[in-house]
């Protein structure tokens, strides 16, 4: 790792100059960042699934978009600490930006990778893709950068324009330029400007509006007051209409919401836990994540519920 003198001044990491002063590059844009984990794409601090919902979560999880900044003040103290590479917010940052993967080991011969995807996407539609600002990622794919519609809260999406094509927006982010992995560095490939998304490609990235499904209707038991069987269906229901990039959020919320008439006796756990995991599988999260995230939600929102007389 290369180091330089300063006059004065401890010696300085230069890798960690440059992920500094990228941090402050996507910042200067306007563009919100978080901190990754060293030689990762993980976002640094703790994970929802462990949140101790104290100091600046004390209001609820904050998720890493929920915490990027544009603060030169913050960053140059988070980066001073840490070589952390650089997250973009893409949604708080107004970007859409496509991500091209290549074919992964094992694939079929032949198969096509993002960039050929996008560009018999491109022919399909007669359309085309202006000059913009990319970025190369360590395993050879490209980061797309485009302004979002100010208009439109776009999700984020998974192969919604094609094999091997992701999109990041409202609920993801990209790793930006200067940040390394085991596999190398993201590099800037075009430094054009930003360009505006292509208005051909908005309608193909809307999620349609979809009614929450039905959901069966609970029993009416003994152990299920009125009001905690309300809640329930209320907060299910909310789950299950939650879209992508909000869903497990939603489920943590409305489980933690469900866990004090768990507490309180008014509801079994088993009842609750059997809703909230129809309503999260409803949403599209997968059965392992539903369990996981609703059991965190209950033994938090029961360990730190208030009697019922002080509610």
């Amino acid at each position: 790792m290369s180091l330089v003198n300063v006059t004065g001044l401890p010696l300085v990491d230069l890798d960690s100059l440059h992920l500094l002063a990228s941090a402050l590059c996507a910042a200067e844009r306007g563009w919100p960042v978080i901190p990754l984990h060293p030689g990762s794409k993980r976002p640094a601090g703790h994970p929802e699934r462990s949140c101790p919902c104290t100091g600046r979560c004390t209001g609820g999880h904050r998720t890493p978009e929920q915490r990027a900044t544009c603060d030169a003040e913050l960053i140059h103290a988070a980066w001073a600490r840490t070589a952390y590479n650089v997250g973009i917010a893409t949604g708080p940052a107004g970007l859409l930006v496509i991500d091209l993967d290549v074919c992964k080991p094992g694939e079929e011969e032949g198969a096509p990778d993002g960039a050929t995807s996008l560009s018999a996407l491109c022919e399909r539609a007669g359309e085309h893709l202006p000059p913009t600002y990319q970025v190369r990622t360590p395993s050879g794919g490209r980061h797309l950068y485009f302004t979002a519609p100010p208009d439109r809260r776009l999700p984020s999406s998974v192969n919604r324009l094609g094999p091997h094509i992701d999109t990041r927006a409202w609920g993801g982010y990209v790793v930006a330029p200067h940040s390394t992995t085991p596999e190398g560095a993201y590099e800037v490939l075009d430094d054009a400007p930003v360009a505006a998304l292509p208005h051909w490609i908005v309608p193909i990235l809307t999620e349609p509006s979809r009614p929450a499904p039905a959901l069966a209707p609970l029993l009416v038991r003994e152990a299920v007051t009125r009001r905690a069987q309300v809640a329930l269906e209320r907060e299910v229901a909310a789950v299950a209409g939650t879209g992508e990039g909000g869903r497990n959020t939603r489920l943590l919320a409305g489980a933690r919401a469900l866990g004090r008439f768990v507490a309180w006796g008014e509801i079994p756990r088993a009842v609750v836990e059997e809703a909230f995991q129809a309503g999260g599988e409803a949403a599209g999260l997968t059965a392992a994540e539903c369990r996981a995230t609703i059991r965190s939600a209950l033994d938090w929102a029961i360990r730190t519920c208030r009697p019922r007389d002080a509610a």
